[in-house]
C-alpha cells in the first residue's frame, strides 16, 4: 500500500509539473524573442526623425553609428532624381525582402545566417527607406535556458517533495496495518495477549477495535471451555471411585489388574485433564530439545495391554518397526491416549475375530504410525474426522479420531484414513519432526503410496 500511494503520487505530480512547466518554458522563450524584437524596433524608430529631416550619406552614417552600431543596422535609401539608392551599414536581408517591405508598407522579419533581421519601413519624401535592424540568435535566447533550469529545478523538488509527503502518509497508513497482521499472527500462534493499538486511520481504527473485540472475546471463550472440562472431568470422580472400589473387591487374577490398571489410568487422565483445564497449559508438545517420547516404547507397552483382550476375542495382530527407538516430539501420555483412542475404536467398531496391526515408520523428517484392521471399512473418511460426527456407527462419537489429529498437527503432520492391505481400516498418523507442514499428500492415494513405501522396507 504504501508503495502504490507513493508511485501514484509520484505518477500525478510529473504530470501536474509536465503540464505546467512545459508550456511556461515555451511562453518564456516566446518572451524573450519578442523582448529582443522590441529592442530592435526601438534601435530603428530611433534613426527615423534622423531620416525625415536629411538625406546626407555623412550625417545618416553618423546616426547609424550612435543609434545601433553594435546591432548591426543598416539603412536603405531610395533612388531620387538626384541620386541613385543609397545602402548605409551592413545589408544581411534579402534584395527581395527588402523590396517586398518598400513595396508593402508594413514591417516585416526574415530569417538570415547567425539570427534573423527587423526591417522596419520609414517614409519619406522620395519614397521609402528601410531600417534594417540585426538580431543574433544569442538575443532571441537571452535568458530561456536559465528560465528552463529554473523550471527544472522547481518541478523536481515538487516531485520530490509530494513523494516525500506520500511516503509519510503510507506510513501512517501501512504501520496500523501492519500491526494488526502481526496481532493476528499472534494470536494464531496461540499468543491470546496481543492486541493491536487503536490508532491510524479512522478505518484500521476500527479494524483495530474489532479485532481487540475479538481477542477479548477469544480469551473469554477459551476461559470458559477450560471451566467447562474441568467441571465436567470433576464428575468423573464419583463413578470412577465406584469402580475403583469395585476393582479392588474382583480379587487376584490377570483380568482383575488389567480391571484395576485401566481404573488407574483412567483417574490419572482425569486429574490430567483437570490440570491442564485449570492452568491452561497445553500439554501436547513438550518444549526443549530431546523432549517428547519414544514412539516404539509406548507402542509395545500399548499393545502388550491390548493383546489380552484380543487374545480372548480370538483377534490376530501383528506389531512392526519398534525395534529400535523412536522419538517424536510427543508427550508420552497424549500419544498412549491417541493409540487406546484408535485401538479402542478396532474393537468397539468390528467383530471378534478380526485382525488388526500397528507398524512404525521411521523417515528422515517424519514418523508414520499406521493402525490398519481387516474389518468392513469407514466408508466416508472425510466425515469420520469431522469433530464430533464420528463414523455413524453406534457408539461413535467421533473424538476419538479428532484427538488423534490435534495431536498430530500439533507437530505439523496430518491424519488421513484409508484400506488398509488387510481389507478395512487404515489410519494413519503423520508426525512431523521438524515441525513444518508437509506438503503435496492428497487424501486416500498419499495413504497407499505410503504404505508401498512402508511394505518395500
Amino acid at each position: 500500500m504504501r508503495w502504490a500511494l507513493v508511485k501514484v503520487c509520484l505518477a500525478v505530480t510529473t504530470m501536474v509539473v509536465v503540464a505546467f512547466a512545459v508550456p511556461l518554458g515555451l511562453v518564456v522563450k516566446e518572451m524573450a524573442r519578442d523582448r529582443a524584437f522590441s529592442n530592435a524596433e526601438r534601435e530603428a524608430a530611433a534613426v527615423a526623425p534622423a531620416l525625415s529631416i536629411t538625406t546626407d550619406r555623412d550625417k545618416l552614417e553618423r546616426v547609424v553609428a550612435s543609434a545601433g552600431a553594435d546591432s548591426g543596422m543598416a539603412v536603405h535609401l531610395p533612388a531620387d532624381g538626384a541620386r541613385g539608392a543609397l545602402d548605409l551599414g551592413r545589408q544581411r536581408a534579402a534584395d527581395k525582402d527588402i523590396a517586398a517591405v518598400r513595396r508593402l508598407g508594413r514591417a516585416s522579419t526574415t530569417s538570415v545566417s547567425g539570427g534573423s533581421t527587423l526591417l522596419q519601413p520609414v517614409a519619406l519624401g522620395s519614397g521609402i527607406a528601410v531600417v534594417e535592424v540585426y538580431v543574433p540568435e544569442s538575443e532571441t535566447s537571452n535568458g530561456v535556458g536559465t528560465a528552463w533550469a529554473v523550471l527544472a529545478a522547481v518541478g523536481l523538488a515538487l516531485i520530490v517533495g509530494s513523494v516525500a509527503v506520500a511516503d509519510r502518509l503510507g506510513v501512517r497508513m501501512v504501520r496500523p496495518a501492519q500491526r494488526l497482521v502481526e496481532g493476528a499472527h499472534e494470536l494464531g500462534e496461540g499468543k491470546l495477549g496481543a492486541r493491536v493499538p487503536e490508532d491510524g486511520p479512522t478505518e484500521l481504527r476500527l479494524a483495530a477495535v474489532a479485532f481487540n473485540s475479538m481477542a477479548d472475546q477469544v480469551v473469554q471463550l477459551l476461559a470458559n471451555e477450560r471451566e467447562l472440562a474441568a467441571d465436567l472431568s470433576h464428575r468423573l470422580r464419583t463413578p470412577l471411585t465406584v469402580l475403583r472400589l469395585n476393582a479392588a473387591s474382583l480379587g487376584a487374577g490377570p483380568a482383575a489388574d488389567q480391571t484395576r490398571a485401566a481404573v488407574a489410568q483412567l483417574e490419572g487422565e482425569v486429574d490430567t485433564i483437570i490440570r491442564t483445564a485449570r492452568e491452561a497449559k497445553p500439554q501436547t508438545v513438550a518444549a526443549g530439545p530431546g523432549a517428547g517420547c519414544d514412539v516404539a516404547e509406548v507402542v509395545r507397552e500399548r499393545m502388550e495391554f491390548w493383546s489380552a483382550l484380543a487374545e480372548d476375542e480370538g483377534r490376530k495382530w501383528r506389531v512392526a518397526g519398534v525395534e529400535r527407538p523412536v522419538r517424536i516430539p510427543v508427550a508420552r501420555a497424549d500419544l498412549a491416549a491417541a493409540l487406546d483412542a484408535l485401538l479402542g475404536n478396532v474393537f468397539r467398531h468390528t467383530a471378534e475375530g478380526t485382525a488388526f496391526a500397528v507398524d512404525v515408520h521411521n523417515a528422515e523428517d517424519a514418523v508414520i504410525v499406521l493402525i490398519s484392521d481387516a474389518g468392513p471399512g469407514i466408508p466416508d473418511p472425510d466425515a469420520a474426522m469431522a469433530r464430533g460426527r464420528g463414523s455413524g456407527s453406534a457408539g461413535s462419537t467421533g473424538l476419538g479420531l479428532d484427538i488423534v489429529r490435534r495431536l498430530a498437527e500439533a507437530t505439523g503432520g496430518d491424519v488421513r484414513i484409508g484400506s488398509s492391505v488387510l481389507g478395512g481400516t487404515e489410519v494413519r498418523i503423520w508426525f512431523q519432526l521438524d515441525g513444518r507442514k508437509p506438503a503435496g499428500r492428497g487424501h486416500r492415494g498419499s495413504v497407499r503410496g505410503r504404505r508401498r513405501t512402508a511394505a518395500a522396507r
